[in-house]
């Protein structure tokens, strides 16, 4: 075995993703309950930030509820429905870290490659000492949020990359990074064989059993894609940059995006390489506070109290450097935690939360890009009221 990430997921590779207790769902329940608790977490915000459209998934136990709210696009009147297509944003990075994930699985790169072994082109460079564990982590070493405005094209990507010096150690300092996680799945794609984009729709999205996510919309359903907005009210969808599918190019509807956090908790039949690739997005490698780095994903031991998630998703963690506390080992994938992860583009809000040893979750989808601590406190109260309706059950 190559490394430490390899010795974790050996152990990890022979288990079913998640067992032990769950929570009762809420007795007879027919998903009325679950709509209002919904309901009373949701319509408060939407009103606040004057959000048009909102879709609102629940997973309970493997039975699934899918809420609907507002329009989809205020110059058409079209409501918000099953088959609405929203912008998730940088939720993208978990789908891009799966994608990654998988090519381990099957052999085609290793988390402990160098980045110069997958693009040659930065044969010389700083990225020589760099992993594709520490791009997909944040921890290169402090490359920034956005590119600058100057890189607009390949070539003046790889250039960037040539020339780009780190403030920090690799693996020490984490600093979120829409070109760090987008490198990382850029080299992954190379590394597979393929273009990232065929790869996710054609063989990630299909081993998931996704049906209704795209990177891409095809024109057949560009009349479901929603239209975001912006802090003016106009409207906006994301627009094309360097790396923009690997960082935030995911476009999906609740139902689908709450199939996939089902699959992140056991909940879906998967073959043996998708089911591995989403057990190694689990392993935590370093900590900032209270909240542990996975691949894509964010983890908070549970039970997590509002002001610890709040904390972990707060602009210090956010858009600041923060020096890291590395688990050596990796810690295995763990029941009792609270997985999250936010995404935001110029019209788009989301929010993705689960507990896998309860089997609850709940994504958040809204066409306007409404801050963050209002999404967590709307996915903490309906997950924590869940909880305790199952608690109270047993």
């Amino acid at each position: 075995m190559k490394n430490k990430h390899f010795q974790t997921l050996a152990v990890v590779a022979g288990l079913s993703l998640f067992s032990g207790a769950c929570t009762q769902a809420i007795a007879g329940d027919d998903g009325e309950s679950i709509g209002r608790v919904v309901d009373e977490a949701v319509r408060p915000v939407m009103k606040e930030y004057d959000i048009p459209g909102m879709a609102v998934a629940v997973t309970v136990e493997g039975r699934r509820y899918v809420f609907n709210y507002g329009i989809a696009s205020k110059e058409t009147g079209r409501k918000v429905g099953d088959e609405t297509l929203f912008e998730i944003g940088s939720i993208s990075k978990t789908f891009t870290a799966t994608l990654a994930a998988y090519g381990e699985a099957r052999g085609n790169l290793s988390l402990s490659d160098r980045a110069s072994k997958h693009l040659p082109a930065l044969a010389g460079s700083r990225f020589e000492e760099i992993s594709l564990l520490d791009l997909a982590t944040y921890s290169a070493g402090g490359l920034p949020l956005q590119f600058p405005a100057s890189v607009t094209n390949q070539k003046e990507m790889i250039a960037y990359f040539k020339g780009w010096r780190p403030d920090y150690a690799p693996g020490t300092h984490r600093l979120y990074s829409n070109p760090s996680i987008g490198l990382f799945g850029y080299l992954a794609a190379k590394g597979m064989g393929e273009p990232f984009d065929a790869l996710m729709e054609k063989t990630l999205f299909p081993a998931l059993g996704l049906t209704e996510t795209h990177i891409s919309v095809p024109e057949d359903r560009m009349d479901d894609y929603a239209h975001g907005y912006s802090k003016a009210g106009k409207p906006v969808r994301v627009n094309p940059g360097v790396l923009d599918s690997e960082a935030y190019g995911v476009k999906t509807t609740a139902a689908d995006l709450i199939r996939f956090v089902e699959a992140n908790m056991g909940g879906a039949a998967l073959d043996e390489a998708p089911r591995q690739a989403i057990a190694a997005t689990h392993i935590g490698y370093f900590s900032v506070g209270d909240m542990t780095q996975g691949l894509g994903w964010e983890m908070y031991a549970h039970p997590v109290a509002l002001d610890q998630l709040l904390a972990g998703n707060s602009p210090e963690v956010s858009f600041k450097p923060n020096k890291v506390t590395r688990h050596d080992p990796p810690l295995a994938p763990r029941e009792n935690v609270l997985i999250n992860k936010t995404g935001s583009t110029s019209g788009f809000g989301a929010y993705a939360a689960f507990v896998p040893a309860e089997r609850i979750g709940v994504v958040i989808l809204a066409n306007r890009a409404y801050p963050i601590p209002a999404r967590v406190k709307a996915a903490y109260r309906i997950l924590t009221t869940l909880e305790d309706a199952g608690t109270s059950a047993q």
